[in-house]
């Protein structure tokens, strides 16, 4: 017999404060509702229930098993609901494993609004460059940011959210110190912060003497702020408010290795409502806001997290008068602000 029922039975039986009561509620004979309720007895090994023609009483153990099996009846529903009909509406933990440099970028802003407009949801989210194990470290969903799909891992849904780059950047401080690179080969001359390692996987070689190494993208884009060195930064860094007024862009028209910005998920059967939600609001808020106004450019051919910018370019005499030295720092001409 399904104990599940039985003990469904017990607690209508309870409630309702007789067989026939509970039978009309269940909607089942009176014989059935005491046969079930025989059979919880039975199982437990205990009297549960003293019952005559006219009355119904528990016992101390029928008081005790009565409140458990309310607790666990009242959090069975509450998970039902949150995993859910198809109507149901997003609720429950949401656990995202996103790239590092989406603590300080729009990917952010959009985590924050996406809980605004369902409040229901928690969000739960780490950011991280290294690849999570979707099921063994219990995510449900991952931002991933790479050049070649085929190093996403086997058997996950990926879908392609919006193209990606890399510029590389130098504080504002760091320039009027060290001048601005008018070439690639005057990076020669400059302190590099590489990403995981020194060398580039784009069509640029740079020749620059590696000072720093980092493990993760946020920590090159705050080594680059403190004026360590130039570094590859994410084109959404480099248009955040926080580093807008910090960063400047070096080499903006030298094209780099791009990527792709994918969202991860285990399946696509029996989707939650609170991930299907969050796939959907994050398909639509970053297609939608993927091409910047201005020129494009491409940047950056290391592992680790990229965006888009509109930046301005060198001038034509910078170009010119490459590797005569560094240059003078002129303040290049940037997008009004939103």
């Amino acid at each position: 017999m399904d104990t599940l029922s039985s003990i469904d039975t017990f607690r209508q039986v309870v409630e309702s404060g007789s067989f026939v009561a509970a039978a009309e509620r269940l909607e089942v004979s009176p014989a059935t509702v005491s046969k079930r309720i025989m059979h919880v007895e039975e199982r437990l090994g205990v009297r549960l229930l003293n019952r005559n023609t006219r009355k119904l009483s528990l016992t101390d153990s029928g008081r005790l098993y009565f409140e458990r099996c309310k607790t666990i009846l009242k959090d069975l529903q509450a998970t039902e609901l949150e995993l859910g009909s198809s109507d149901g509406a997003p609720r429950g933990t949401l656990r995202i494993t996103c790239p590092s440099f989406a603590a300080t970028g729009d990917l952010a802003r959009l985590l924050a609004a996406y809980g605004k407009r369902y409040p229901e949801v928690l969000v739960d989210v780490s950011f991280e460059d290294r690849f999570e194990d979707l099921v063994e470290d219990g995510y449900d969903v991952a931002l991933r940011l790479v050049a070649d799909a085929d190093t996403l891992p086997q058997g996950l849904i990926a879908r392609p959210v919006r193209r990606e780059t890399f510029h590389l950047a130098a504080s504002r401080q760091y320039i009027n110190r060290r001048g601005l690179p008018r070439c690639p080969a005057d990076l020669a001359r400059h302190d590099f912060i590489a990403l995981h390692d020194s060398t580039w996987s784009g069509p640029l070689s740079i020749p620059a003497r590696v000072t720093l190494c980092c493990r993760s993208t946020a920590s090159v884009v705050n080594a680059v702020a403190a004026g360590i060195g130039v570094g590859p930064v994410p084109g959404a860094v480099l248009d955040d408010p926080l580093f807008r007024e910090q960063l400047i862009p070096v080499l903006p028209d030298t094209p780099l290795q791009r990527a792709t910005l994918y969202i991860v998920y285990v399946s696509r059967r029996f989707v939650s409502p609170k991930v299907s939600a969050f796939i959907e609001f994050i398909v639509e808020s970053l297609s939608r806001c993927a091409e910047p106004s201005g020129e494009r450019r491409q940047v950056a051919g290391l592992r680790g997290i990229q965006s888009t910018a509109a930046l301005p370019g060198l001038r034509a005499a910078d170009r010119q008068s490459c590797g005569r030295g560094p240059a003078p720092y002129r303040e290049p001409a940037r997008p009004p602000l939103p």
